[in-house]
């Protein structure tokens, strides 16, 4: 079965629906097909290519190209990302970022397609993401509960009723580089409860800035490492609404 067919489902959450008028994202400028939680049919997405050498957020090729290059894990080799097949816009960078959340805190923007890391004194780490479909998205304020490296993954009943090539995994499928939730989750909670809402890494780039998984939000392998390290648990999450 192609990884396209896997996809989770947050049918059923109830997210709390909450405005943060105190976290606004300022950018510096407005410039599964494997692992991304698609449902139905793959995304025809082109390739946007890079022009010259350097991108048209200022950022050079070589500098993205080491920022997304592969990554000696100790369980599986991770190959470099093809960062042509991402807009320039959504490669990861500080920015400039209004908010009175602690440093540490993420905020989720799914109308923009961007995780932001607080970093404090102003500024943010961004990241380019996927995120849910139209009826699949939640919002509202949780925590990191747990974090999973090569995690195993289990589809929820729901989505055993609707796809059943997926039953097969109901007891779950081993972590590896086939698995749907990449080399890093991080698993968010409300008051103990696990959402069923995730931080995933994908290794689709052609996904990033796309509204394609169901619920969920994938960051770029390299890019997930980079929050995963820096996220502990109980970390507070902010998902915005779309």
């Amino acid at each position: 079965m192609r990884n396209s067919e896997i996809a989770l489902t947050n049918n059923g959450i109830a997210g709390a629906g909450e405005k943060h008028e105190g976290t606004r994202p300022v950018p510096r400028s407005e410039g599964l097909s494997r692992r991304s939680f698609l449902l139905g049919s793959a995304v025809g997405f082109g390739a946007l290519g890079l022009a010259g050498c350097v991108t048209n957020d200022g950022m050079s090729l070589a500098e993205a190209e080491k920022l997304y290059g592969p990554v000696a894990d100790k369980k599986f080799p991770i190959p470099a990302a093809d960062i042509s097949q991402v807009d320039p816009k959504y490669f990861r960078r500080t920015v400039r970022f209004e908010s009175n959340e602690a440093p540490g805190t993420i905020v989720v923007d799914p109308s923009n397609y961007f995780v932001y890391r607080v970093e404090g004194e102003g500024n943010a780490t961004r990241y380019g993401a996927n995120v849910g479909r139209q009826g699949f998205l939640w919002n509202g304020d949780a925590y990191v509960g747990r974090k999973g490296e090569w995690p195993t993954w289990t589809p929820p009943r729901e989505m055993i009723k609707r796809q059943p090539e997926v039953a097969k995994y109901a007891g779950g499928m081993p972590g590896g580089p086939e698995n749907p939730l990449g080399a890093r989750t991080l698993y968010l909670y409300q008051k103990g409860v696990y959402t069923l809402y995730t931080l995933y890494s994908t290794s689709d780039p052609e996904t990033i800035g796309t509204n394609l998984t169901s619920g969920c939000t994938g960051l770029l392998t390299q890019d997930m490492i980079d929050l995963y390290d820096r996220t502990p648990v109980n970390t507070k999450v902010i998902v915005l609404p779309a």
